[in-house]
């Protein structure tokens, strides 16, 4: 290993990459020939591992389709050709040769390139993504489009992993695909991953196709004597066609699944193999109608450590190539643990006093820190797939029965499975307990995964309840109340990354529903907040006492029920309200706090600090705190502007 790194670091070194150096546009791409696309990988491959060791990023997606990027680009009249990459982690290669390569450095970094395509950000990123299973979909409306307006030499191209297939709308797409007479290709990007293993049916369903050698060495035979009948004609092909569709049945149980959906399957083939790549998708792009390739990958091709650990290298920080160790500086002292972590114990601890707690996650087991209870107590943790329809109505099964499901997704895949929250859930008053990991921003990942909108959507169904906890043992006691209450959905949302607290095991305690807290009491203006950000009000207070400002401080807890009595008491007692919340300012925790006041006619200076009502782009939290004007320091000249400028309103006092 040690070799292959010292190789590689004398070409970094140099800074020459002879073949990537005449490539800005894939128009470039396809003036070499064929024998030196092995040479472009090369490069293409050392560029990303040489840019993401210094900047950070996701990693081993793009490494495993470098072969299959180029391929691509090369063999498609891109940008008139559409691709459409599905999420999006796998597509820096795609980003590199499409005019990006001299401002890759900012990839994911504020006022930066996007981690993800961006169709504002390149005529080559055809549609945005960020999500999973959508590239299906989106690429066959492109198709249904160019046929009605008459352009029918127009590829479509939808790039897949088998992570992403296990989605519901994937099938979906698939099975309309197979209906409408369009030109569409789906490229099977099959790696057995997306962030962690891959789980389910469909996972041995392909792989059975893959390492069947009876169906792959008949199949290859059957297409060579193919090639060898093209003089023929069309007869000799459609004979062809149905000896492979009989030779699937027979030799493989089940194995005609997406020929069912009448969907043309080639392959699998070698997505490792540049040429063979090149050649196949020359001779699918004269068959028409909706065709499927199966290409066989490795996330991480070409970077040993990531191929090993694919889990761990799905993404990373800035790090040595030859010893692949993290550069981050670090911290000898013991600092307080990520939110997701705190949850990934809790749960475990709960688990081991009350047997009916299950853990259930939709394809996030690492991400969510799942994964400690799945090796813990295997049978009573989750992982789904990519299905966060079928995680929450699954979970809502489980609670029939008796059981206490904690069902933990990401508050912006949450979005995904809204009916089922309201229809299989809240109506029926049943009680799933939601963790919703990275609610608010979200960082360098951007605008598709920032956690903006959960507390708006929830609190407005009923029977739920929503909290935030401000510190790591305030998350420990709302996931031990939940567990306790069990008579209704409960929400707990919470933020990527660390909490506050170095000693944070505390003896979990028991909070009553609906019940806020006191942290200072003051006079003049209250600063109501929810969730960690009333860490950032507290940093703020501290500065403002220095200049003898003393507001009070709340920390509501819950959204919903919200303390009706704490908040009868603060509007008697403060001339200024100042609500401050990570998720969106339409809908959210200030607005709350405002129908409360409504509804009781109190008629005091209110002002609300949030996600305003536009798109966040990427940065690091902190930054994007800052953009949006809730991070201590604008919490700190919001109290000032406040009590400088009587009957102002919001936007004025930013002016």
């Amino acid at each position: 290993m040690k070799k292959e790194y010292k190789i590689f670091t004398a070409i970094m070194k140099k800074s020459t990459f002879k073949s990537l150096d005449k490539i800005d546009f894939p128009e470039d791409l396809r003036k070499f020939k064929k024998g030196d696309l092995k040479n472009v990988c090369d490069d293409l491959r050392n560029f990303i591992i040489s840019s993401i060791s210094e900047n950070g990023g996701h990693f081993g997606a793009s490494l495993g389709v470098v072969e299959l990027t180029v391929a691509l680009h090369y063999v498609y009249n891109t940008p008139d050709d559409k691709i459409v990459w599905d999420v999006g982690h796998q597509a820096y290669g795609h980003k590199i040769l499409t005019g990006r390569k001299e401002k890759f450095h900012t990839n994911r970094v504020y006022k930066g390139l996007s981690g993800f395509p961006k169709i504002s950000e390149s005529e080559y990123d055809t549609f945005g993504v960020g999500h999973s299973s959508t590239s299906i979909s989106a690429a066959l409306g492109m198709a249904v489009a160019s046929k009605y307006n008459k352009n029918e030499d127009r590829q479509h191209i939808a790039v897949i992993g088998d992570g992403g297939m296990t989605g519901g709308i994937s099938f979906e797409g698939m099975n309309h695909a197979g209906d409408v007479d369009s030109n569409i290709t789906i490229i099977l990007n099959d790696n057995c991953m997306s962030i962690d293993p891959n789980v389910g049916a469909l996972k041995k369903y392909l792989t059975d196709i893959s390492t069947s050698p009876t169906f792959n060495n008949i199949r290859n035979d059957i297409w060579k004597v193919l090639g060898k009948l093209k003089a023929v004609g069309e007869s000799a092909r459609g004979v062809a066609k149905s000896i492979e569709k009989s030779l699937k049945s027979f030799v493989l149980d089940n194995s005609n699944l997406f020929e069912a959906l009448n969907l043309r399957y080639f392959g699998p083939i070698d997505g490792h193999n540049v040429n063979h790549l090149v050649k196949t998708l020359e001779d699918s792009k004269k068959i028409p109608g909706p065709k499927l390739l199966h290409c066989i990958t490795k996330k991480g091709k070409g970077y040993s450590l990531a191929e090993k650990d694919q889990t761990k290298w799905h993404a990373t920080g800035k790090f040595n190539i030859d010893s692949g160790k993290s550069l981050a500086a670090k911290n000898k002292k013991k600092t307080s643990p990520k939110y997701q972590d705190v949850f990934g114990n809790t749960i475990v601890e709960l688990a081991k006093r009350n047997k009916k707690i299950v853990g259930v996650t939709p394809a996030m087991p690492s991400g969510s820190s799942l994964n400690i209870m799945m090796k813990k107590m295997p049978d009573r943790a989750f992982d789904v797939g990519i299905a966060e329809q079928h995680a929450v109505t699954f979970s809502a099964g489980l609670a029939t029965q008796g059981m206490i499901p904690f069902c933990n997704i990401y508050s912006t895949f949450m979005q995904r499975a809204y009916d089922q929250v309201i229809h299989d859930v809240c109506i029926q008053k049943l009680p799933v307990i939601f963790c919703l990991d990275r609610a608010g921003v979200a960082g360098s990942d951007g605008p598709t995964h920032h956690g903006a909108y959960d507390i708006a959507y929830m609190r407005c169904i009923p029977n739920m309840i929503v909290s935030a906890p401000m510190d790591e043992s305030e998350l420990r006691n709302l996931m031990y109340t939940a567990q306790l209450k069990n008579d209704s959905p409960f929400t707990i949302r919470y933020p990527r990354g660390k909490g506050v607290m170095i000693e944070w095991e505390t003896d979990m305690k028991k909070i009553e529903v609906g019940k806020g807290r006191v942290l200072c009491e003051g006079e003049d203006i209250a600063i109501l907040s929810i969730g960690h950000i009333g860490n950032y009000v507290t940093k703020a207070i501290s500065e403002l006492r220095k200049e003898n400002i003393f507001p009070s401080h709340y920390d509501m807890r819950f959204v919903k029920p919200i303390d009706e009595n704490l908040l009868h008491e603060i509007l008697k007692k403060h001339k200024y309200i100042l609500t401050v919340e990570d998720g969106c300012v339409i809908g959210g925790f200030g607005s709350a706090i405002l129908e409360f006041m409504g509804d009781n006619n109190y008629n005091i200076s209110i002002q609300r600090l949030g996600i305003p009502d536009k798109i966040i782009e990427h940065g690091s939290q902190d930054q994007l705190y800052q953009e949006c004007n809730y991070d201590d320091k604008s919490i700190y000249s919001f109290c000032k502007k406040m009590l400088d400028h009587q009957g102002r309103n919001y936007e004025e006092i930013l002016i």
